[in-house]
């Protein structure tokens, strides 16, 4: 039950994430470096404009090359005499699950400075091309699941299905979907890991660049083994159906069946080979334990899907058997039990740890996942209970060892018609219920004998036998028609009783039968039995397999949000590698040890309150840089006439040290090579001026070093 509650995780450790740089985020260097490093949690595919780096004014000083990738690092060789200030590293990556990862951060040179680089706030991989390769994604998945999940109901649990038009049309759309899905991917491609223009979903040569990477492989292999598959499918719903049974074609059912085997495995290596299984922990093991997970999911909901397709097709011809359905059954059991044993796996592998389910959006959405497919078990449960149904009632209609209510009905509405009837009529009643003990030979022959006419005897035994194999009560409803009619109106009367013409006067000659209201009450009797016994039929009949349409499709319902929220999943970053992410972000915080202090202020002027925030860098004994922040107290940044900032360190009777922060931007001071001689806790003072004759000193203690 774990492991399906986990069903649709794919596996882990997906999505590079940075983990160090050089120089280091929010360094502040004595020189220009001559390149800048960075490191990723796993291997990434870069270009020429992956790794950018920009000077204070926007301008690009990197060499403007594809920078060199070493194992999991990237570096970037940069141009020679760099001025002073802040410098912008801006990267964007492919991680090796095939996903794009996007971020910046800065380091300076000297000093900082203002910096005029501003960089778009759209992640990488979102907008409107994220969003329609998000779609792709899911028509991908959806259109695998039912070609694969259809062709093996029709091969494994029902193979007279393969000559049902419906479920043809089920199995050739999914083909079609996965199709246009893989070419909506291929084209996406370039401009997802890239600059997410919709325009450049046209430019060739960004569609070069995504055929030589991995992922670009992969969906071209798919499209190959998808041409197989179009043959699969011609030969399953063409050669095959119209094969008789016997050796020839079980030959060619097995034949069909390791094909499609070969051809499902290969489609869904493609999935395994260039997403998340390709990457991070035991990608040997994750990759083949991936393909019998989306094998199995296939299995489950496409057969599901095909079941709900054969349930609702109204036909008396081809009827899905509750043979097929138990099948269905003991196939859906088993691709359970596999995506328990790989869901698991899968989800150790992604979560990494019970804090990641609660506190990253991956563990998240599993935990909605998890419960929409108890949901989906829950109406599972529901229709094997149907299915039971169906078995019981479909037992008691072959065993057939007592007449049916409806049955009895008539019998005893014609019993009383009998005794009703005057003495010339029950002849009449006798030849009604000769016709409906033979059937449709005997309506024609009653309707033969009774009118003497070759067209009258034609069209009496051509409308009985028509009622007596459309009516759920067969010789019956005939036997009620030639009841009702006595001699020559038997072809009239039977054609009313089925609703095809209104009913005529008729009558043995005299034309007095019709005017007699004991026949218009036995011809009333008789319709109202018919009638009531045919509803009756219906009603227990088709009630166990009424539930078990509705039940499965419920589930078919549920099955599609649930494959729309494994399709987010894989887009998500795992929680392992997002938990990666940030222990990393945590240690180049530390690495730099940049400490916060604020203090409020008022100099009981106008406009005399806010509050100064102070930023110390790295906060070591040593030289640091000390960032200066004033907002006004509606959070607006405030340009202060006058700021001070003086150091003490009271227990060691060291200081004041002065600080004088130089002016960068609107509320915004900084001060470089401020020298922190000795660790302790140092009291900050903050002289602050608001106006020629408002002013006031705040301070507070914050540890450095």
């Amino acid at each position: 039950m774990a492991g399906l509650l986990l069903a649709g995780a794919g596996p882990a450790s997906a999505h590079a994430a940075l983990t160090g740089s050089d120089p280091k985020q929010g360094a502040v260097v004595n020189r220009a470096p001559e390149q800048v490093t960075l490191t990723f949690s796993e291997k990434v595919a870069v270009s020429a404009d992956s790794v950018r780096v920009l000077d204070p004014e926007g301008n690009r000083v990197d060499i403007g090359k594809a920078p060199s990738v070493d194992g999991t690092s990237v570096r970037v060789t940069l141009h020679e005499g760099l001025p002073f200030g802040t410098f912008t590293v801006a990267y964007q990556v492919v991680s090796e699950d095939s996903h794009p990862v996007a971020g910046a951060y800065t380091y300076s040179v000297g000093a900082p400075s203002q910096t005029s680089v501003t960089l778009s706030e759209q992640s990488a991989g979102g907008g409107v091309v994220g969003t329609l390769y998000d779609v792709a994604r899911y028509v991908s998945y959806a259109g695998f699941t039912v070609l694969v999940g259809g062709a093996a109901f029709v091969l494994i649990c029902w193979r007279r299905g393969a000559g049902v038009r419906a479920l043809q049309r089920l199995v050739v759309g999914g083909w079609l979907a996965l199709t246009v899905g893989t070419l909506a991917l291929l084209l996406l491609r370039g401009a997802y890991i890239g600059s997410g223009k919709l325009g450049d979903i046209a430019d060739m040569g960004l569609l070069a660049q995504v055929l030589r990477s991995s992922a670009g492989a992969a969906l071209v292999c798919r499209l190959l083994l998808l041409a197989v598959a179009a043959l699969f499918v011609a030969v399953l719903f063409g050669t095959y159906q119209r094969r008789a049974d016997g050796a020839e074609k079980r030959d060619l059912s097995f034949g069909l069946t390791v094909g499609g085997v070969v051809v499902a495995a290969g489609l869904a290596a493609t999935w395994a080979l260039s997403e998340h299984a390709s990457a991070g922990l035991q990608p040997g093991i994750a990759m083949p334990v991936d393909v019998i997970h989306l094998l199995a999911v296939a299995l489950w909901l496409g057969g599901l899907t095909a079941l709900l397709v054969a349930l609702y097709r109204r036909s008396a011809e081809i009827t899905v058997e509750r043979a097929a359905v138990h099948r269905f059954s003991r196939v859906a059991f088993l691709s359970v039990a596999a995506l328990a044993v790989t869901g698991v796996y899968q989800s150790w592998r992604q979560v990494g740890s019970w804090d990641a389910l609660t506190s990253t959006s991956y563990g998240r959405l599993l935990i909605v996942k998890a419960g929409l497919v108890a949901l989906l078990v829950g109406i599972a449960w529901i229709s094997r209970r149907w299915t039971r149904r169906l078995d019981d009632a479909e037992a008691e209609g072959a065993a057939g060892a007592e007449p049916a209510e409806g049955a009895e009905d008539v019998q005893d509405a014609q019993e009383a018609d009998e005794r009703t009837a005057e003495p010339g009529q029950t002849a009449e009643v006798e030849a009604a219920r000769s016709v409906g003990a033979a059937g449709t030979a005997g309506a024609g022959a009653a309707g033969a004998d009774a009118a003497g006419e070759p067209g009258v005897r034609a069209g009496a035994g051509e409308a009985a036998g028509e009622l007596g194999a459309t009516s759920t009560m067969g010789s019956v409803g005939a036997a009620s028609a030639a009841a009702a009619v006595g001699s020559a109106g038997a072809a009239a009367a039977v054609a009313h009783l089925a609703g095809e013409v209104p009913a005529q006067k008729t009558g043995s000659g005299d034309g007095d039968d019709d005017a007699d209201p004991r026949r218009a009450e036995q011809l009333a009797r008789q319709r109202a039995a018919v009638e009531t016994a045919r509803r009756r039929k219906e009603r227990d009949a088709d009630a166990p397999r009424a539930g078990l349409r509705r039940s499965v499709l419920a589930e078919v319902a549920v099955a599609v949000v649930v494959l729309a929220v494994t399709t987010a999943l894989t887009g998500a970053e795992p929680g392992r590698t997002e938990q990666q992410a940030r222990a990393a972000a945590a240690s180049l915080k530390a690495a730099t040890g940049t400490v916060s202090v604020e203090l409020p202020f008022d100099t009981g002027g106008k406009d005399g309150d806010g509050v100064v925030r102070l930023e110390f860098v790295p906060a070591q004994v040593g030289e640091n840089i000390v960032h200066v922040y004033a907002e006004h107290s509606y959070g607006a940044p405030y340009d202060l006439p006058e700021l001070k900032v003086a150091l003490t360190l009271e227990d060691k009777n060291v200081g004041p040290l002065p600080v004088s922060p130089k002016h960068i931007s609107s509320g915004h001071w900084s001060a470089a090579g401020v020298q922190i001689p000795m660790a302790g806790d140092w009291k900050v003072s903050v002289t602050v001026r608001t106006s020629d004759i408002d002013q006031v000193t705040v301070d507070k203690n914050v540890k450095i070093g």
